[in-house]
């Protein structure tokens, strides 16, 4: 329990960080929050609990195509809200395109040889 409460603490803390230096430097604040950190944070957790080589290069091998799925939302929120709409719908609307793009990622990838 205490190592999920330590896990739980440091990945906090990372995404606190990044919010906080975006409010006063936007860009740097980005670039703190598209770091894969949270994917160099799990691979780290996944090794640790299991040091399986074959399981880690799936595991990274499936974060990259479902990685992809995700590009769109950063796309289309900023033409959403510099239109007008307000942040809650964007990010909804965001969120919503990228849960349907995972979707067809899920349903395409096996059909070209990807195992996600």
């Amino acid at each position: 329990m205490l190592y999920l409460a330590l896990k739980a603490v440091i990945s906090g803390i990372l995404i606190a960080a990044a919010s906080t230096v975006a409010k006063r430097y936007p860009g740097v604040g980005a670039l703190v929050a598209s770091l894969p950190l949270v994917s160099v944070l799990g691979m780290i957790w996944l090794w640790s609990e299991k040091p399986d080589a074959d399981n880690m290069a799936a595991h990274a091998n499936a974060t990259f195509w479902y990685v992809l799925p995700s590009l769109p939302m950063f796309l289309l929120m900023p033409i959403l809200l510099r239109h007008g709409m307000s942040f809650w719908l964007a990010l909804t609307l965001g969120c919503m395109v990228t849960v349907a793009l995972y979707l067809v990622m899920t349903w395409l990838g096996p059909r070209f040889g990807l195992h996600l």
